[in-house]
């Protein structure tokens, strides 16, 4: 249950659309409730803004599907992660707003629209191959509640591609760059950009790339100054954090106004 979520009881209690035994028992599972199987945390979404979110490998349809349930039943937004097909049907027989990016492998389901922020989180990504794990970053900052905008097929074997994108770097709060191979491409945006960039190393590459491990390493020696790298193929990470950088940003705003 989110901010708004426990306003919005209050308010029913006191406009007497709710009695207080059924506020209560509302409230009852507002910490976590217990599956059995799972102990979902109602109460992320008060202590930091972001519900939680359903990693879907190594877990039942079944299960996806209860702790989907328990989550939209608290009124918040929905985001399955690494789910295929079968989980998506389930989740959207529950559900008809359930949207699935393939791409991705993501299922969402928005309860309730967020203003769009001042600020944009850019996702890059360096070839056609890093696509969905940058697809997986847009969509979790999307759903947290970010604007995001996307540039995509911009790597260091074409330079003149970003180069040619350059207002939308400047205009970018915070910028997730993808990148598998060598990941360069974190190095360079870095190099160019006055906003913060959270790298995220992919799987992508031939065989001396070793399933990621030298762009994960690229990254992490990057002489750029504001780069920050999350681990190989994790997209979600790095657009939980840009959304979080990017709430930090709309508060600053807010104050100043």
């Amino acid at each position: 249950m989110d901010v708004d979520s426990l306003r919005a009881l209050l308010a029913d209690v006191y406009n007497r659309k709710l009695r207080p035994e059924q506020a209560l028992e509302r409230l009852r599972s507002a910490p976590f409730e217990d599956l059995g199987f799972a102990q979902v945390d109602h109460h992320r979404t008060l202590r930091w803004g972001i519900p939680e979110v359903i990693y879907c490998p190594g877990k039942t349809v079944e299960q996806v599907s209860s702790i989907a349930r328990s989550i939209l039943t608290q009124g918040a937004n929905l985001l399955a992660t690494r789910a295929d097909a079968e989980i998506f049907a389930a989740i959207k027989a529950m559900d008809e707003r359930a949207q699935y990016n393939e791409a991705a492998r993501t299922v969402t389901v928005k309860v309730r629209e967020k203003p769009p922020t001042t600020g944009v989180v850019l996702v890059i990504c360096a070839g056609t191959s890093d696509i969905p794990v940058a697809e997986e970053a847009a969509v979790t900052a999307g759903i947290l509640g970010s604007s995001v905008e996307r540039l995509y097929d911009v790597g260091v074997a074409g330079i003149h591609r970003l180069l040619h994108r350059q207002e939308m770097l400047r205009r970018a709060r915070v910028i997730v760059v993808v990148a598998g191979m060598e990941g360069a491409l974190a190095s360079v945006v870095g190099g160019l950009v006055h906003a913060p960039v959270i790298a995220v190393p992919t799987s992508v590459g031939y065989g001396a790339s070793f399933n990621g491990i030298a762009a994960l390493l690229s990254m992490l020696n990057s002489c750029a100054s504001g780069v920050a790298t999350v681990n190989i193929d994790n997209g979600f990470g790095a657009g939980c954090m840009a959304h979080i950088i990017n709430m930090i940003g709309e508060h600053a705003r807010d104050v100043e106004q």
